[in-house]
């Protein structure tokens, strides 16, 4: 007997932790990610922390590093066990004795050190979010932690059309709409529209020239009435994935107005290997906004993990007219300490499918409001990926709507 309590790790659960092994690499005494709470996880806790999200079920620390000591004693005899001679069996004894038990159970870790190894006996979950992107080069090989999508029914980014479908009539000509053209087309309900968002890292090169990263970015468009309308997407789904107490996502919908909620997938870019990262880096949010109306608006920001807010920004902005229009800039904001120290630990992380297990419980909501009357006129929940696509960063919006 390995000393292990069989009844402890159920089909369930050890599949949850087998899966946790694929996502959380071997990491020794560091930290790799970042909590709800603000502080760093141990592999062994967040392995923990996976399980009980997955099945509901309470794992603790010490039980999985007993499990993990279990299974690296039954990998190792099942190693020796398929080396016939003796000089080959040594040779990999002297290997698995500069290992831990996480090492030795960490399929990657021993295809590098121990050729003999047999190929572990569950494939890697699939990708997080379906679907290809414009400007990306074919399907990602990110590893997401879970084995069945957060969002099942969220579509992909628009396909091309199918042609045995009859085409659409004539969009009417603006004169015959009430509804302006970038309504359900664009971040914009009856009346405040988002123009423009970027967060961003700038480092100065010398006194007259900066070097601008762009992290995430949605730039202003000009859609016209032959435009698709935004895909819907159930606001139900991602509920979990925000504050649910007061002032949260769900009560602010019920609160309406519903055509104010929307859902941005960003690809974000991380490989901002161009511009050298020092002291006198800035990191920012800059944002834009229009409206027919001239009032206050107040724009709540919070950084979200594992569905609990982590830290909030609030901002105040007045209008200025132009071209006809009020409009709202909030430019150059700086980012908070939390975010910049986020984004570090982040592009530390040698592999990009586990920034994606990172950034699967990794949120923001951005609420526009009047600052006078307190009604929402916006309400945008972002979630995010690392991008592959040589193009940078890329994005994709849906309404948010509850069927």
């Amino acid at each position: 007997m390995d000393g292990d309590a069989e009844g402890v790790w159920s089909p369930d659960i050890e599949q949850s932790f087998q899966e946790a092994l694929a996502i959380y690499p071997p990491c020794g005494r560091r930290k790799i990610i970042l909590s709800d709470e603000g502080k760093m996880y141990g592999r062994n806790e967040l392995i923990a922390r996976y399980i009980k999200l997955r099945t509901g079920k309470t794992r603790t620390r010490k039980q999985v590093s007993s499990h993990l000591q279990v299974l690296a004693r039954r990998k190792s005899r099942e190693i020796q066990s398929k080396l016939k001679d003796q000089a080959s069996k040594d040779k990999a004894l002297q290997s698995m004795a500069a290992l831990s038990s996480a090492q030795i159970v960490s399929a990657s870790v021993m295809k590098s050190q121990l050729t003999h190894m047999p190929q572990p006996p569950y494939a890697p979950p699939p990708r997080f979010w379906p679907g290809p992107i414009p400007g990306q080069p074919g399907p990602s090989q990110d590893i997401k932690p879970f084995a069945q999508s957060p969002y099942p029914n969220l579509p992909p980014p628009v396909p091309t059309p199918i042609t045995s479908y009859d085409p659409l009539p004539t969009p009417l000509p603006p004169a015959a709409t009430a509804v302006p053209v970038w309504q359900d087309r664009t971040i914009a309900s009856s009346k405040l529209r988002m123009l423009e968002y970027s967060a961003f890292m700038e480092v100065q090169r010398d006194p007259d020239t900066y070097s601008k990263h762009l992290f995430v970015h949605i730039g202003q468009t000009n859609p016209s009435y032959s435009d698709p309308l935004l895909e819907a997407v159930d606001i139900r789904q991602i509920y979990d994935k925000f504050p649910e107490k007061k002032g949260g996502l769900k009560e602010l919908y019920e609160k309406g107005p519903q055509n104010s909620f929307f859902l941005v997938k960003f690809w974000a870019d991380l490989n901002s290997s161009g511009i050298q990262d020092g002291p006198g880096s800035f990191y920012g949010v800059s944002s834009q906004y229009s409206s027919s109306e001239n009032m206050t608006i107040t724009v709540s920001t919070k950084v979200c993990s594992f569905g609990k807010q982590v830290v909030e920004k609030v901002e105040t902005e007045y209008a200025r007219m132009e071209g006809g229009r009020y409009l709202y800039r909030i430019h150059r904001s700086p980012m908070c300490e939390y975010m910049i120290n986020f984004i570090h630990k982040l592009r530390h992380l040698p592999e990009k499918y586990m920034m994606n297990s990172v950034l699967e419980n990794f949120t923001i909501l951005q609420v526009v409001t009047n600052r006078e009357t307190q009604e929402t006129l916006l309400c945008i929940a972002f979630v995010f990926e690392v991008s592959t696509s040589e193009h940078g960063a890329q994005y994709h919006v849906y309404r948010l709507v509850k069927d």
